[in-house]
């Protein structure tokens, strides 16, 4: 099937975008090199619904290098690099994707994918996946299995499982330990640099509350502080917000964390974190952004709804009038570092599609063995990515004596 891309001259564009990223990710590149001459994905139909980047296309080269027949359409519309994805339809790959598709455009091209019959899919918020069930629950007897990588579309999966609709298996890549570096490092630094291009803020002697204490709020929470930000953290979690307090941030209830806050990130991966009564207490000049995965965690209907008055004031900035106070609402309330910058970086990408290329690797081994239902990583998996990472940032570690071996099993004698 033919591509469906906004503008094909943009492929030298994105072609020069693609290889400044693979310049950055040495762990896809062995595995992409290695692919090549095992082809461990040979004739199988790959389905993507993933962040349509520059580190997504070397993801996608990976995958076809090791045989794999791969369509890609975007799970999230406005993080479309509209180059890369001509750079990719230009090199014979293909890409159903267009920056800024509205709700019935997106579905089409996630619709044209489906249309493909993947027997393993990569998805990033279960959309791919999900289509899949309720259009075409005719090709699920075929499928090998996906992959998610977002703590949102586990939550998903997991429910239709418990509804006893889940037909085939889903390795969890989102809770794979090297997976966390995406999450605390990659999360941490690229949401900050969406908020920061969009306003040109000085967080320096500013409050940034982090709703939700994940792997992800970790990370703005890590980054905001050495920024010379004063954090304060809102969970609904004791263990996670004991943690917080642990790490030396202020932990408080999000009603009166509204009260202090300069800045807002909400990244829990629920509905209405921020929503009327929030709104309500916030002062003259408080931004707003959204760093988890789909676009329901500020209530911007609500916040619309109770204004008096909205304008753009500068490029993806929306400003909301209550009663005199303005409230700076970021990219529309979707997800801030790919909405209003590009992402994480490749480096930490490179461990992430690394942990994708051989999941999807280990799917094709199996062959279908496991059952349906969401599944751990596979340990030796997860440690060939850390071991690969070393490798190509020149660092050695230890290894156990065969006794230190024997002591550590218990085998002792």
């Amino acid at each position: 099937m033919a591509s469906d891309v906004a503008d094909t001259t943009l492929a030298d564009a994105g072609e020069a975008r693609i290889e400044w990223a693979d310049g950055q990710m040495p762990v896809l590149r062995s595995i992409r090199e290695r692919f090549a001459q095992e082809r461990p994905l040979e004739g199988i139909v790959v389905g993507a619904c993933l962040h349509v980047t520059s580190e997504t296309a070397n993801l996608v080269r990976t995958l076809a290098a090791g045989g794999a027949d791969v369509a890609l359409c975007a799970s999230n519309p406005f993080a479309t690099q509209d180059d890369v994805a001509a750079a990719l339809a230009a090199g014979g790959g293909e890409v159903h994707a267009v920056r800024g598709d509205d709700a019935e455009a997106w579905a089409a091209r996630v619709a044209a994918v489906v249309a493909r019959g993947p027997r393993i899919t990569l998805d990033d918020g279960a959309d791919l996946l999900a289509a899949i069930h309720l259009a075409r629950p005719d090709l699920l007897e075929g499928m090998l299995g996906g992959t998610e990588e977002t703590t949102t579309g586990l939550v998903r999966l997991r429910a239709f499982h418990a509804e006893g609709k889940l037909a085939c298996p889903v390795i969890a890549v989102n809770e794979a330990m090297t997976e966390r570096f995406n999450d605390r490092f990659g999360t941490g630094q690229s949401a900050l640099d969406g908020i920061l291009r969009t306003t040109n803020l000085l967080l320096a002697g500013h409050t940034l509350v982090v709703l939700g204490y994940g792997w992800t709020g970790k990370g703005i929470a890590l980054r905001a502080d050495g920024l010379g930000a004063s954090v304060i953290v809102c969970e609904v979690d004791p263990l996670r917000a004991l943690e917080a307090r642990m790490d030396g941030f202020e932990v408080l209830p999000a009603l009166a964390a509204a009260e202090r806050g300069d800045v807002f990130v909400t990244v829990t991966g629920g509905r209405g974190v921020l929503r009327s009564d929030h709104f309500a207490r916030m002062k003259d000049g408080a931004v707003l952004a959204n760093a988890g995965h789909f676009d329901v965690e500020i209530d911007v209907a609500g916040l619309a709804a109770e204004a008096d008055a909205a304008r753009e004031v500068r490029p993806l900035v929306e400003q909301y009038t209550l009663g005199g106070r303005r409230l700076n609402l970021l990219a529309g309330g979707r997800v801030v570092n790919l909405a209003a910058a590009e992402g994480h970086p490749a480096a930490v990408m490179d461990i992430s599609f690394a942990l994708q290329a051989l999941t999807a690797e280990d799917l094709a081994r199996r062959g279908g063995d496991l059952e349906p239902g969401v599944h751990a990583v596979p340990e030796e998996v997860d440690r060939e990515v850390a071991t690969l990472k070393l490798a190509s940032l020149g660092v050695q570690i230890d290894t156990l004596s065969e006794e230190q071996e024997r002591y550590r099993r218990g085998l002792v004698g």
